[in-house]
């Protein structure tokens, strides 16, 4: 790590896991150590001023995850550069939103981005298009570090001649911590005035910048607060907060922290009723106390995470991702908080199916590029796997853009079939795999 210029602080980080997982830590939060979480304020249900927003939206930077290049959809590039709407990419989005809000509030409200080693080039390109995007001489982005993958065998670093970038892996989005204090970003932000930030992913359009948040954030005094959604079926496989039995505060669950015994009540949305949407808000001032109380180790709870070395070769060597999760940081600070917010905050993309929801009439993006859904549910979308899991594969069998959604509930398709212009899906479709190449016509409506 040394040898790669890992800085000295990453590397006590990764040696503080590395001495967890070689004395057998598996990282599993039983589900005898927790308890569910009681219902927590709402969004819907706030009453801030507008005075008070604002001064606290002046005081909070925007910072993004930008290290995911889309490797689940066959992609070898930042996920961020993909077009969703009208030939605009996530990150044109995100850059749109925070102009838009910056002169809605008149306030400074940088744009940070955290890269990771793959994705850093070809984003920072991408900006070189929005020179107003700079303030006070802030950086734009700052890079996640990196750790070397480790034999499942040994747990020695692992040696891939073949290509050797992928003996090397990021620690997981839990690695902003630390990434901040390496970079010298924290302290820059810190003296430029900034008190909050507002955290989120890049593949997560619905997570703009948000006045309200902002005023309830800086009002309740709390160090750090996880945005939080109901659980619904399709949630029962994420991660939701819950209360550690030992001490009262809040934690986050993974399904790789889950042991097999647990999975059942970790499923149970009456019981775990609430997952952590990725977007969350910390005291700049506070994390920055607290990692020089705890020399830069914030002691998040290790993430084991088992893979091959080369992700798109099974019969390549097992290997051991030590990885940390950002929203797990909420047990770190006394008095963290939770707040439930509406479903339209959390839109991510992590396959076709949700790529063709976002690029259809279920939403729509006006000039504060903010997506606003026009239908009254999110349809249900099952592309097969076989022919529409890779971007080019999709984009091969929808030419003419995607179907109308907007009056749709669900769509599952199988086998192998190509869009034709104009198709709408009205209540539930289904298309039956034919057993070769299909089309479908343009200007016909499937479903009810």
């Amino acid at each position: 790590m040394r040898g790669a210029g890992v800085p000295e602080l990453a590397i006590d980080v990764f040696a503080h896991y590395y001495g967890q997982l070689e004395s057998g830590a598996s990282g599993m939060i039983p589900e005898a150590d927790i308890e569910p979480l009681a219902d927590p304020p709402r969004l819907a249900e706030l009453d801030i001023g507008s005075d008070a927003s604002r001064e606290a939206l002046g005081a909070t930077a925007i910072i993004k995850l930008n290290g995911g290049l889309g490797t689940s959809m066959g992609m070898d590039r930042a996920k961020s550069l993909l077009p969703v709407r009208d030939d605009l990419t996530f990150l044109d989005l995100i850059v749109r939103q925070v102009l838009h809000t910056r002169r809605a509030y008149a306030v400074r409200l940088p744009l940070v981005l955290m890269d990771s080693f793959r994705t850093r080039d070809d984003t920072r390109e991408a900006l070189r298009a929005y020179d107003e995007l700079v303030v006070d001489d802030l950086p734009l982005y700052f890079l996640q570090n990196r750790e070397p993958k480790l034999r499942a065998d040994d747990l020695m670093p692992v040696s891939w001649p073949a290509d050797p970038s992928l003996e090397w892996c990021p620690p997981g989005h839990g690695d902003l911590y630390t990434a901040l204090e390496v970079s010298g970003v924290l302290a820059r932000l810190l003296d430029a005035g900034f008190r909050y930030a507002s955290v989120s992913n890049s593949d997560n359009l619905g997570a703009a910048p948000d006045p309200l948040i902002a005023g309830w954030f800086a009002g309740s005094g709390a160090p750090y607060a996880a945005e939080v959604c109901r659980r619904t079926t399709a949630d029962r496989k994420g991660g939701h907060l819950a209360v550690n039995r030992s001490d009262g505060r809040l934690i986050l669950r993974e399904t790789a922290q889950t042991a097999q015994e647990d999975v059942a009540a970790m499923s149970d949305i009456t019981r775990h009723r609430y997952f952590h949407t990725n977007n969350l808000w910390f005291d700049l001032h506070l994390l920055a106390d607290t990692l020089r109380q705890r020399e830069g180790v914030l002691g998040l709870p290790l993430i084991r995470n088992l893979k091959t070395v080369d992700p798109a070769d099974p019969s390549s060597p097992q290997v051991v991702q030590i990885e940390t999760a950002m929203g797990a940081a909420i047990k770190v600070f006394e008095g963290a908080l939770a707040l439930e917010v509406d479903r339209s905050r959390f839109v991510p993309v992590k396959t076709t199916n949700d790529l063709l929801v976002l690029r259809s009439d279920v939403y729509s993006a006006g000039p504060e590029a903010q997506l606003r859904r026009r239908s009254v549910d999110v349809p249900l979308v099952d592309l097969d796997p076989k022919h529409y899991k890779t971007i080019d594969a999709f984009e091969h069998r929808f030419p003419a853009g995607p179907p109308s959604l907007v009056a749709a509930r669900s769509l599952t398709v199988r086998g192998d079939w190509t869009f034709g212009a104009r198709v709408t899906v009205e209540g539930e479709a289904q298309l039956d795999d034919p057993g070769t190449p299909s089309r479908v016509p343009e200007g016909v409506t499937l479903g009810e």
